[in-house]
């Protein structure tokens, strides 16, 4: 039986719904090294519907100092800090190999202030081999005092409209679970032009040493990701896809085809795989597979018939 897995994702258009979560694939690099060695990948990355680059910035980041990861009960706990190169460097270096991989790239914004969006996006506009734009609005506001964007509406809104004025593309508005109501959030960034939303980022945690008594990570509080977000995630994606109008890129804890369908069920469209990438480095690259296989099985014949379709019970 054969499945119909394309998707439209906010205008982009991807051959299946597998996507990777951005800052756990770099830029693909590493792991197309070790995919082409796979005998079911017809080429380094393009059986992936598109790939999510890590965050780049307009001026290169150091990124967090110490400690940086660490493992948790089911999932991970990180403090990067966005550490890349800025956009100059992305350019001419990862996006210009990611251009010969014939897949669509989204590329993961980021920035501590709404011009810095802006001006990532503005120099971005002119590469061709850049299909969407995913904006990580859980950087830091320095004009707020180091307040997240993504935690104010107002605030969410502002820098959604500045990345929507500067360009034309698939706009995809990356989202934090650290909020009262992330509804709130999500509607505020409809209406300022994004064309669809990711959800979620990691969920704010924190690691203590009990032998030395202090803090593992030198900024305290780090970002939890893995299997132990999922539950968080897919509520969210639920409560959000009963909000607004525009698809939804389902992100957190996602291993299995199961894991996928049951992000499609409560609403999204697409889906991403974050930290399995870790621990399975080809996880990503036999979800679609599975996820036909899974479809045939249940006789599903397009996988755009179990978005939303969770039913009461």
């Amino acid at each position: 039986m054969s499945v119909e897995l394309s998707v439209n994702l906010g205008g982009l258009v991807m051959k299946n719904p597998v996507t990777v979560a951005s800052g756990t694939f770099g830029s693909g690099r590493e792991y197309a090294e070790l995919w082409s060695a796979s005998p079911s990948c017809p080429g380094p990355l393009n059986a992936l519907g598109a790939i999510t680059t890590k965050g780049v910035s307009f001026e290169p980041w150091a990124g967090n100092p110490g400690i940086r990861i660490t493992e948790t009960a089911s999932g991970m706990l990180n403090s990067i800090g966005l550490q890349n190169g800025g956009v100059e460097y992305f350019c001419s270096n990862d996006l210009v190999w990611l251009a010969s991989q014939n897949v669509p790239v989204i590329v993961n914004v980021s920035g501590h202030s709404g011009e810095e969006y802006t001006k990532v996006i503005q120099r971005l506009e002119r590469e061709e081999a850049v299909a969407a734009y995913e904006v990580n609005i859980s950087c830091p506001n320095v004009a707020s005092g180091g307040m997240s964007f993504g935690t104010d509406a107002a605030a969410a809104a502002e820098v959604t409209k500045l990345c929507r004025q500067a360009t034309k593309r698939p706009l995809l508005v990356k989202l934090t679970p650290n909020v009262t109501d992330i509804t709130e959030i999500a509607r505020a960034v409809e209406a300022a032009g994004a064309d669809a939303i990711s959800l979620i980022n990691t969920v704010a945690g924190m690691a203590i040493d009990a032998q030395k008594r202090t803090k593992v990570f030198d900024r305290g509080v780090a970002g939890l990701s893995g299997p132990a977000v999922k539950p968080v995630a897919l509520y969210a994606v639920y409560r959000v896809y009963q909000a607004v109008d525009i698809p939804l890129l389902g992100i957190g804890g996602i291993r299995s085809a199961c894991d996928a369908v049951e992000f499609f069920l409560a609403g999204a469209t697409a889906v991403a795989v974050g930290t399995a990438n870790f621990s399975d480095p080809l996880r990503a690259l036999r979800l679609a597979e599975e996820l036909s296989a899974w479809c045939a099985s249940e006789g599903i014949q397009d996988i755009k018939e179990l978005r939303g379709a969770l039913k009461d019970g």
